[in-house]
Formats: structure tokens, sequence, C-alpha cells
């Protein structure tokens, strides 16, 4: 740290960064540990669960790979995988990286006009798609945008994506037009391995391994493009400081298409060694059953997820065995230090809280498991090593004292390569000396630990105070009966904003407006007092699973223009 100042110059590491490929990667864990298990999928699909070994993962990408290569698909070629978690998606996203393409990922939920921009802004190449998902018909709506082209400027057909020159089917719903993804790898059968090892040794760590759109809560989508150098690092150096070791089994339902589920679960398992135990979707019930079936030591979930874990009968009633469970890890912008000290005491996982965003690969800071465990619970830890962070003014760019509050501004090698095709946006989000500016706000204290206090976009401004909604939010998830919280600003004659919390209860709980307000009377600032509370069943979300505020803010002003907040 600089003396009083919020800059957290980078650390290092005896062990230093890796200048490794992911298909390298996997290659050198195969002649480690050919035998070890490394990935264990349950049931899925109508389809058994199954148990891959380093070498037969590995053997299988080599398959996959030859066939990629049979097709023509290219070093730097986009193609994308529209799919929930699956063996297939595992398979695609080692494959892609050994041969030097690139990963776009997408969530099977997109409906047409998030796939048409993503297609097309992406300039994908190939795409391997399910062909349906939670009563979705992916296969139709593709089939929809194939089939009508476009028209060009003289009135002859023009397919609509110029790059588009496939589509492969994954799991049992067929689409039509497309080959199967068994059928697919066959065709690599005539490829050798000398024609693979070629390839794959002109991939360097510095290349793009994978795309990932952000979620476009406000603005279209943005492609944070990702190195193969910055995500290994990230994953290495997070597992590292968490405590991972060759022997550690992973459960988690955190989807691939996310770096929660491809970074985080993927190559973090992958860089130590250990194994990943992974599941198509989130169940509580079965994500215990998990744990205790195959001695799970790490889980990686949201916070709702581990309420709802919590809630589980046998664990309640105290009939699980969970004696191996060592690691519980989260991250978000609103972590009750509550429900980390509940799961941390029926449990005796230790948490460890993470903060990131995907344009970092993810991770920029997390817990210490050496500190005090209240301190573990209370903020997002310190920079990992090779980070650089500091909080600077929004308005003027200096650097704030330690315990102001300003912008988080980070730069290292976890620091994307930039947006896909979007130069513009790239250089709003990283300044000419190579820092990115993340748009959150944080406050940095002396030891340099983080925290996030909100979005400088979602701040409210009510009689003249900032207030910052994560503060509010985490209050909130404070009381027994709340699971999630929600703050927004609502237009108030008054005082120019006022405070509204959306609220939604746990299981087999009611919430009641006005004795939530009491609640919060008892420990919170009169002006940071929620005017209105409105309960709901679920969070407006965006297709990739973030609350959509903008939904929120127009759902208060449509109830106030409707008399019905209060």
């Amino acid at each position: 740290m600089q003396p009083g100042l919020s800059h957290w110059n980078a650390e290092t590491d005896a062990a230093g960064l890796l200048d490794i490929t992911l298909g390298a990667l996997l290659r050198e864990q195969a002649r480690r540990h050919a035998d070890r298990p490394a990935i264990i999928f349950d049931e899925y699909d109508d389809r058994p669960a199954l148990r891959w070994t380093y070498a037969e993962l590995d053997r299988r990408v080599d398959d996959l790979a030859k066939a990629l290569l049979a097709a023509q698909v290219n070093h730097g070629d986009r193609v994308a995988v529209m799919a929930p978690n699956c063996p297939e998606w595992i398979l695609l996203e080692y494959a892609l990286a050994r041969i030097g393409a690139v990963l776009v990922t997408v969530n099977p939920a997109f409906r047409r006009s998030e796939l048409d921009y993503l297609l097309g802004q992406g300039r994908v190449s190939m795409v391997f798609a399910t062909g349906q998902y939670r009563g979705h018909d992916v296969a139709g709506m593709i089939g929809e945008m194939l089939g009508k082209p476009a028209r060009d400027d003289n009135g002859a057909p023009a397919h609509t994506y110029p790059d588009l020159r496939r589509i492969i089917g994954i799991g049992a719903a067929a689409i039509a037009g497309a080959s199967t993804f068994a059928d697919f790898v066959a065709e690599g059968a005539n490829v050798d391995d000398a024609h693979l090892e070629r390839r794959a040794a002109s991939v360097t760590a510095q290349d793009i391994v994978q795309i990932q759109y952000t979620s476009g809560t406000t603005g279209q989508p943005k492609g944070a493009m990702l190195t193969h150098s910055g995500t290994i690092n990230n994953a290495m150096l997070a597992g590292r400081r968490a405590g991972y070791r060759e022997t550690d089994v992973m459960v988690s339902a955190m989807p691939l298409f996310h770096t929660a589920g491809c970074v985080c679960n993927v190559i973090g398992m992958a860089a130590v060694g250990g194994c990943l135990v992974t599941m198509e979707q989130f169940n509580a019930t079965r994500m215990l059953d998990l744990i205790e079936a195959h001695g799970g030591t790490i889980t990686n979930a949201v916070p709702t997820m581990y309420v709802r874990m919590l809630q589980d009968e046998a664990l309640v009633s105290g009939r699980r065995n969970l004696a191996g469970w060592r690691v519980a890890y989260t991250g978000g912008t609103a972590i009750p230090p509550s429900l980390m000290r509940e799961l941390n005491e029926r449990t005796g996982a230790d948490p460890v809280i993470i903060m990131g965003m995907t344009e970092c690969s993810p991770i920029i800071t997390q817990t210490v498991p050496t500190d005090p465990f209240d301190r573990k619970i209370s903020t997002a830890g310190v920079p990992l090593p090779y980070v650089e962070i500091r909080i600077a003014d929004p308005i003027d760019g200096h650097t704030v004292p330690t315990g102001a509050e300003g912008e988080l501004l980070i730069k290292g090698f976890l620091v994307m390569a930039g947006y896909f095709d979007m130069p513009e946006r790239t250089a709003q989000a990283i300044d000419s000396e190579g820092w990115l500016h993340s748009g959150d706000l944080g406050v940095l204290d002396g030891d340099g630990y983080l925290r996030i206090v909100g979005r400088i976009k979602d701040m409210i401004i009510r009689g003249g105070e900032n207030i910052y909604p994560v503060e509010i939010e985490d209050h909130l998830l404070g009381n027994e009966n709340v699971a999630e919280a929600q703050v927004v600003g609502v237009p108030d004659a008054e005082f120019g904003e006022e405070i509204c919390a959306f609220v939604v209860p746990r299981p087999g709980c009611e919430i009641d407006g006005s004795l939530l307000r009491d609640w919060c009377r008892k420990t919170l600032s009169r002006h940071k007092l929620p005017r209105y509370v409105v309960a709901l069943p679920r969070m407006p979300q965006t297709a990739n699973g973030k609350v959509r505020k903008v939904a929120l803010r127009d759902l208060a002003r449509s109830m106030i223009e409707q008399g019905t907040l209060s």
C-alpha cells in the first residue's frame, strides 16, 4: 500500500506466473495424473452420470480437436457454444483452446434478438447448440433464424450471418440440418496426431481463449476477450490462495457459460490436478448428495444457493456427513455475513469471498484464509498476486485517501485484451496507462482490504446525501426472512430521490414491509431507511442471471404512478 492512499502495489508470488496455454495445461496434467478423476458429471439430459480421468479427458479433447481441424476451424476463429452444463461443453472449452480457436460463451436461455446480435457482432463461424433448454425450443428458434435469408442491396438472397458455416447439435433434441455431436467428432478420424500437434504448438499463452459477452444491463453487450494466460493464472492464483490441493474435489452447479464455471471451476481444478464434480443445473438437495457421495472438499456457489442448501431437510436434522467440506467459495455484491457464519457453523466449511468481473478473467480480490473469521466475512479480501488496484475519484481520476469512496481501477495480467471489434468501447474501459475502469464504487482500507459499496450509476442522491444501495442491501440480507435484496432510487418531489427496497423472502417466510422498515430503523441511519419495501417472488434478471435494476426502477416508477407503492 502507498501510505495514506488507496493504491495497492502488485505483490509477487514465489511460483511466478505460468506461460502456458489451456490445451498444454490439460496435456501436462494428463501426463502427471493420468488415472486421477478429472471430471465427474452428474446425471444430465436423461443420460447417466459419467467419470473421466485426466488421461481420458485429454484423449477425448484430442478427438474433438481433430474434428474441428477437419471442419477447417482456423486459429482465431470464433466458435459459439450455446448449451447448459454438459460434458460436451467442457470438451469444447479444451478442444477449441488446443487448436487456438476462440470459445464464445452463450447462455442457452438467449432468445432470438440476443443470439442474433451475438452471432453478427461476434462474427461467429460455427455454433454448437442444444436443441431444447427448460422448455425453450432452441432448435426451432435457430431454424427460424437461418431459414429466411436476408436480401442484399440488389435484392438477392444474402445470409444474415456471412461468417457462420455450420451448426452442430448437442443433446437429444435434434436441430434441423445440423450434425449431431457424435457424428461431428467422428469426422476427425482421418486427422493425424502430427497435424494436431503442429496446430497446438502454434498457440501462445497471449492468444484469446474465449469471448464472454457482458450482460448488457445498459447498452449493447460487449464481448470481453480473455487470454489463455489471464484465465489460467487467475484460476491458479485464486486456488493457491484458497489452499487448493491436488486431492481436492470441487462440487458446483455454476453455469459453464460464466467465468465462475469455465474458469474458476474447470481451470481452477485443472491447475491443481483436482477433480470437478459438476451438475446440469442447481438443486440444493442433489448438490449436498454429491458432496457426500464424492467426498466434496470445495464448493462454488452464489449466496442464494447456500441459503437453499441450508434449508435442506437432511442437513437441518443432522443427517448429512459433510466432514470433508473445507472451502465454500462465493462472490457477489451482497454477501450477508450472517449467512457465511451460519454456513460455517453448520457445515464447518470456511467461506472464501471474492470480488471479480468478467473483464478481469474474473477474480480481482479474495479473502485470506489465515485472517480472523469476522474479517473474512466482512470484506472481499485483498488483490491476488500480480494485481494492482487503486481507488480513484470518478471526476478527476486522482487516487483517494484510504477509507474514502471512489471508482475501483485494476491493472495486471488479468485485464482483458479488449472488447471484440469495439475499439472505442475498449478505450473507454482501459485508459492509456493500462488501468481498467470497473464502474464499481469501492473503499480500500489501510491494509488493502476491499469493500464494494455500489455502482457509480446506481448511486442514490437523497436530499443531497450520497447513498450506495449495496450498503442497504447488505443490511437487509441480515434479516432472517430475506433471501435476496435490491435497492433502487425512485423520484421524489421533496428529496429528489427516495429509497425503494425489493426483497425476495426465504422459503417458507413472509415479509411485511412495515415490520421490515421498523427492523431497519434500529440499526440504519435515518436517511438510509427504505421509504418503500416491495416483496417479489423472484428478481428480474438478464439472460446471464444478473439482476436487472433498470427493470426494478421501471416497476417502482410504475407502482408510484398507479398509487400502489406506499
